[in-house]
């Protein structure tokens, strides 16, 4: 593949993806919004089209594919359901691909076969109530090691999929005096002692993948469950951000071209002054605005994927693929909240319907400016890593 276009095969995944999440998940988007709802049928389905495990290894029921391939799936769901596509991701790429990379054999082996078959729903246990943005040097959860377990205490915040996982990776610290450096890793159970879904959240936008709190009061996880060394994590924290951030700049991809079709469509059908909207010379500059937009947010973000393809482990939290990651999702994300503020623009009143597929896409897109490192921190990491060279 080329920095700037899809090879065949990648556009055929994206036109499976596009295929299936037409048919099958967008008649799901109206309930999913009006009740936060979650379809538990989403994930068996899924894992049926081979979408789950895509970078797992094919011995435990992966695909033994590549980063790009999961991001060109997320796009594909995002452009017919953005909520649906979150959830993916954090199943897929936060917990799958970081426990399929950092894990032993025998984590992998007991883990995950079920996350790919659909049987098992993953999550990424990191935010906390005082530590979002600082999620690492503020982080408060604990895990003490006892005998042949470790004890965690303490509590995650917005995390999505928390009410319906039956597995979380958890970042906790096993030493509190080193700051960063005594961050573990642990594949925490919801079945566990001592494990408990405080709260599920009530969110303005990608409404149906379900987000909570989550609360470990003494909650006791095998010592082998720990992933990779203990105080070691902070490794697997900066690895998974930069991958996070490339395959979340997908979902901005997917739901902007939603937007921009939804916005097309409306301006050739809704008349005013007895002609059609898109007649009009200010309408035709906000669809080219947007156009450009769009193509150019998928440039960018096809490159960074395939920049992430070829990332050396131990290279992520640092330098080019650090900044340039950060980069992709800032530039996608706020790019996306434009589109779609321009596409609520054209449907007038009737982008200003709550029940409207467009005002749906307009309550989440402000999300994306925010989760995986807010808009800001990504302007640090890319101005940091600038001034280091």
């Amino acid at each position: 593949m080329s920095d700037f276009e899809l090879t065949e095969e990648q556009q055929a995944v994206l036109d499976t993806a596009d295929g299936f999440a037409r048919e099958e998940f967008w008649p799901l988007q109206q309930r999913m919004d009006d009740e936060e709802w979650w379809p538990d049928t989403a994930m068996p389905a899924l894992a049926r089209m081979g979408f789950l495990g895509v970078t797992a290894d094919p011995s435990l029921g992966g695909a033994g594919s590549d980063v790009m391939t999961s991001g060109l799936i997320a796009q594909g769901l995002a452009r017919w359901n953005h909520s649906l596509a979150l959830s993916y991701v954090a199943h897929e790429n936060l917990c799958l691909n970081n426990i399929a990379a950092n894990g032993s054999d025998d984590l992998c082996k007991r883990y995950i076969p079920g996350l790919c078959n659909g049987t098992s729903i993953g999550a990424l246990g990191l935010t906390e109530p005082g530590a979002g943005s600082d999620a690492i040097g503020s982080m408060a959860t604990t895990a003490r090691r006892e005998g042949d377990t470790y004890v965690l205490n303490g509590s995650k915040l917005y995390i999505t999929n928390g009410p319906v996982a039956d597995i979380v990776l958890v970042y906790a610290k096993t030493n509190k005096a080193a700051g960063s450096k005594g961050i573990s890793a642990f594949v925490v159970e919801t079945n566990s002692p001592g494990f408990k879904v405080a709260q599920k959240l009530d969110k303005m936008g990608f409404r149906g993948s379900t987000t909570a709190e989550l609360v470990f009061e003494d909650c006791v996880v095998p010592a082998e469950n720990l992933i990779g060394m203990e105080d070691k994590g902070v490794g697997i924290v900066m690895s998974g951000l930069d991958l996070e951030r490339a395959v979340v700049a997908m979902l901005n991809v997917g739901m902007a071209e939603r937007a921009l079709d939804l916005a097309l469509e409306y301006a050739k059908t809704r008349k005013q002054f007895n002609r059609a909207i898109g007649e009009f010379q200010l309408v035709q500059g906000k669809l080219a605005e947007m156009y450009v937009a769009v193509e150019t947010m998928k440039t960018f973000c096809y490159r960074t994927l395939a920049k992430a393809n070829a990332m050396d482990k131990g290279t992520a939290g640092r330098g080019e693929i650090h900044k340039l990651t950060a980069a992709a999702i800032l530039y996608a994300a706020e790019q996306c909240t434009r589109v779609v503020s321009d596409a609520v623009q054209i449907h007038g009143g009737t982008g200003y319907m709550r029940e409207t597929e467009i005002n749906r896409l307009y309550r989440a897109s402000k999300l994306l400016e925010i989760g995986a490192g807010t808009s800001e921190v990504r302007k640090i990491i890319i101005a940091g890593e600038m001034l280091r060279n």
